[in-house]
């Protein structure tokens, strides 16, 4: 992987580059006048990770860049604004104080609502094991700004970790949070979402094993979730005998602790 800019960076831009190329172990590269296919074509890396002055995009192979944003977090907050509710606040019984693990975070669009609603005493540890997701979320939450009331400190007040999410609930003690959450590559892929084809292969596409579930029932004081296509079989294969289906492609299973 290489480390480059936009066009005509301006110093902050290119220390950020060269700071993030010796953490993540990449090379630094000068953009110059070079379109992305003429340095592929030249440093030979399909790789990019590119500063701009608005984000840090992830551009691998041909394609979408992936970037951190909130997506429908932000709008799930909006309507939690107008006293709308949310179907998986309401189904896990999100109230303020609780503490959330979600295992498989992605670009975190769960995590910051579960962080919204459980407010300033609950916790959200969001984990994702994959380098280039995790570390897009890191930096997002921490940077990202937007108007809507709220959001901003939802987003700072996740804790991000990278860790496969069995080790780090096998090393927490039984009852520790009220919620464990599971929402995996889906077996049956969602192909219209252009968020999961961006970050598909580049996540961890592993299926949830048996193991992480028992782990979650034990650290899970009130409820573990999760979220999958409505159709799927994982939920059997799992034990999630209570499956909450909706009018869209996305059902909810639920085991209660």
């Amino acid at each position: 992987m290489f480390v480059t800019t936009s066009y005509d960076p301006n110093p902050a831009q290119l220390s950020e580059a060269e700071t993030l190329a010796r953490a993540l172990g990449g090379r630094c590269i000068r953009r110059r006048r070079m379109t992305l296919a003429q340095l592929r074509e030249r440093y030979g890396d399909e790789d990019i990770l590119l500063i701009s002055k608005e984000r840090i995009e992830y551009h691998h192979e041909q394609r979408l860049p992936l970037f951190f944003h909130p997506s429908t977090a932000a709008v799930r907050i909006k309507r939690l604004l107008n006293g709308e509710t949310d179907p998986l606040l309401t189904l896990a019984g999100i109230r303020s104080g609780d503490r959330i693990i979600d295992c498989t975070a992605g670009l975190g669009s769960d995590a910051i609502v579960f962080s919204f609603a459980a407010g300033p005493e609950g916790t959200v540890t969001a984990l994702e094991t994959a380098r280039i997701p995790c570390f897009l979320l890191e930096q997002g939450l921490k940077t990202y700004h937007s108007d809507v009331p709220g959001l901003n400190e939802a987003m700072r007040r996740i804790e991000v970790v990278c860790q496969d999410h069995a080790d780090y609930l096998r090393a927490l003690p039984p009852d520790s949070a009220d919620l464990v959450y599971f929402d995996p590559m889906f077996r049956k892929p969602i192909t219209e979402s252009t968020s999961i084809k961006a970050i598909r292969g580049i996540a961890d596409d592993r299926a949830l094993t048996e193991e992480a579930v028992a782990e979650a029932r034990r650290v899970a004081r009130r409820m573990v979730v999760m979220k999958e296509h409505r159709d799927s079989q994982e939920f059997d294969r799992l034990g999630f005998a209570e499956v909450h289906r909706s009018s869209t492609k996305i059902a909810y299973g639920v085991i209660r602790c």
